[in-house]
């Protein structure tokens, strides 16, 4: 039973969310942290690139846990996505034990640097994760009982657009001081959360996991891919 292997990849995406924070503390201690939007430390070119190779180990290991544990290609992918929402919302209740952050989950957060410097409140990348542990597991039980998912054209854009909108949202202050380097990105600080854009693109993004739900959109499918 493929969703009986839910909890084992939920358990893997707990504990690799546990590294990740412990991570996280131990720089903020090394770096003398105490906010991460205030006295984020001067952008240096090695740190930035092992910071792309993290990120992408990060998605190798969330692809790689979700392909082992799946049988066709959409419980693979699902699997994947189940993980990655796990880990994410994880993350945050690791760093909320180890050092009482965040506080409220509208606490601001710099979520990645990579291709830019990404900020939100906690709660808007955890909104998100939700969405992406339900249609993971979606994906998963319907293929587990031979139902493929079919998105329409009109789903993918909706998916493209929700996607494209809320990270609009994350990293509308870097796309402003566009042209800039390195050094002047990595001084910049972000203005007031624009959630008004975001809950645009989350209900994109929401519409399009109602839509995977409804049988109009799997069909029967028989073998394996």
């Amino acid at each position: 039973m493929q969703s009986k292997s839910l909890w084992w990849v939920g358990l893997f995406a707990v504990a690799m969310a546990y590294l990740e924070s412990a991570v996280v503390v131990y720089l903020r201690k090394l770096y003398g942290i105490s906010d991460l939007i205030l006295s984020v430390p001067p952008f240096d070119p090695q740190i930035g690139a092992i910071e792309l190779g993290r990120e992408l180990a990060t998605l190798v290991m969330l692809l790689t846990v979700g392909w082992a544990a799946g049988t066709r290609f959409q419980s693979r992918l699902g699997f994947s996505v189940f993980a990655f929402g796990v880990w994410d919302i994880f993350y945050y209740i690791w760093l909320r034990v180890f050092i009482g952050w965040p506080q409220t989950v509208f606490d601001p957060d710099l979520l990645f640097l990579l291709p830019l410097p990404w900020w939100g409140p906690v709660l808007a990348p955890v909104l998100i994760a939700l969405l992406m542990v339900i249609v993971g597991a979606l994906a998963v039980i319907k293929d587990e009982h031979g139902l493929r998912l079919l998105p329409s054209f009109m789903d993918w854009a909706t998916l493209a657009g929700g996607i494209l909108t809320v990270l609009y949202t994350f990293m509308a202050d870097a796309l402003a001081a566009l042209p800039a380097d390195t050094q002047t990105l990595s001084q910049l600080r972000p203005s007031e959360f624009n959630w008004i854009v975001y809950v645009v693109g989350l209900a994109l993004l929401a519409f399009f996991v109602w839509r995977m739900g409804k049988p109009a959109h799997v069909e029967i499918t028989h073998g394996t891919e």
